[in-house]
């Protein structure tokens, strides 16, 4: 590779990864993505990472979906077909209920499945190019940006007392 776009740093566990992202942070390298093979609590505070807004849009999908199917079955059985089965009245709002709580739960799910997919840019054809096979069973890997002159031998000597697996291009 003659120009890498991001350096790999491996480790096989997540304490001397959060010690590294900490040195890298503080020598000001910056840090594209960790990849670890199971989520690793405090890393999120670490990069900065902000908390996610797609459960508000499930919310508020789900209330517009509770208004519908609300606004939806008074309408039916109000106005355009009214019934009288077993002795209720035509508005009988408990027996409404259940019907809005499943859609409630459909619209909220259904938003928030597909807003994650939006925001992730996730679509049939995306690939992901893995730096190393191993990251879904017991590697863990920080990538790091190799734009602003950073060289492995540069983030070896950064982190030089943290015990690395690799370090790469």
């Amino acid at each position: 590779m003659d120009n890498p776009k991001y350096i790999s740093v491996y480790f096989d566990d997540e304490d001397p990864m959060r010690e590294a992202v900490k040195k890298l942070l503080a020598g000001r390298e910056t840090i594209i993505d960790v990849l670890t093979p199971f989520p690793v609590h405090g890393i999120d505070r670490l990069l900065s990472i902000r908390r996610s807004r797609i459960p508000v849009g499930g919310f508020i999908f789900g209330i517009l979906g509770a208004a519908f199917a609300f606004g939806f079955m008074t309408w039916v059985f109000t106005v355009s077909y009214p019934l009288i089965f077993g002795g209720k009245p035509f508005f009988a709002a408990p027996s409404f209920i259940p019907i809005t709580f499943e859609v409630t739960v459909l619209f909220s799910g259904l938003s928030m499945a597909f807003a994650f997919l939006i925001r992730s840019k996730l679509k049939p054809d995306s690939r992901f190019n893995s730096p190393d096979e191993r990251i879904t069973d017991d590697r863990f890997v920080i990538l790091v940006d190799a734009a602003n002159g950073a060289t492995p031998e540069k983030i070896g000597a950064v982190l030089s007392g943290i015990r690395t697996l690799e370090i790469k291009a």
